[in-house]
């Protein structure tokens, strides 16, 4: 019986991108559905993008689960810190998930050294600025728009699973609003016409959304490398 894989999964293509890099995945087909394949130290691993948000997340791992029964689902990617002082790029690997919308909680199987810390909360909305406070106060530490249905799908499925996150900007600054939020498609992936609207109706943002974007890099390249040594560390 062939060994069952570990499974990385993204929401956005530029979150598996240095998995892709770093563990030399080749493109493959799981259900239907574009994945990554390749190995990590002799043991096989998939690899897939869900798409933005909790209802891409939920239906992509459930195509995933239809078609495989991983030994581990690593959740590897960004997140959005709630307080000011949390630098860009820091690791979010938190003590518990909340599903915003149905305030169900979720606790993964830890990986490697250290221990969780925090709550990681899952919305498909944008937070206001004015509600950071009470979340604060509550434990969470960084926002996230697809950690909890994975999860979910994962326990339905008795598939321990794990979340990776670093953080790649900050709710405080508003810098993500429903606009700039708009400029990528559910896939993840950019849209070249809503990009080039927002520019031409935004000139003077150019240099904030090329920070953003460079931010991004780095938060995805930091979480890949966590969950990649996490396993390295534990089987």
């Amino acid at each position: 019986m062939a060994e069952a894989p570990i499974a990385f999964v993204c929401a956005m293509p530029r979150e598996l991108k240095p998995l892709t890099k770093r563990l030399g995945l080749r493109r493959s087909e799981l259900g239907g559905s574009r994945a990554r394949v390749g190995s990590l130290d002799g043991r096989p691993v998939v690899a897939v993008v869900t798409g933005m948000g909790t209802r891409c997340a939920a239906a992509g791992m459930r195509r995933l689960l239809d078609t495989v029964t991983p030994s581990h689902v690593l959740v590897v990617g960004i997140a959005g810190a709630v307080e000011d002082s949390t630098p860009i790029g820091a690791l979010v690997v938190p003590d518990r998930v909340i599903d915003h919308a149905s305030g169900r909680e979720h606790r993964h199987h830890l990986m490697g050294p250290g221990e969780g810390h925090g709550t990681l909360w899952t919305t498909d909305v944008i937070t206001p600025v004015s509600e950071l406070p009470a979340l604060r106060a509550g434990g969470v530490v960084a926002l996230d728009m697809e950690t909890a249905a994975i999860a979910a799908a994962c326990e339905e499925r008795r598939v321990p699973w794990t979340v990776f996150r670093a953080i790649s900007d900050r709710a405080t600054d508003g810098s993500v609003d429903d606009e700039v939020f708009h400029l990528s498609r559910q896939d993840g992936t950019p849209s070249p016409r809503a990009v080039f609207r927002y520019l031409l109706r935004h000139p003077r943002r150019i240099p904030g959304l090329v920070r953003m974007g460079r931010d991004a890099a780095l938060a995805a390249d930091r979480a890949g490398d966590a969950a990649i040594a996490a396993v390295r560390a534990t089987f």
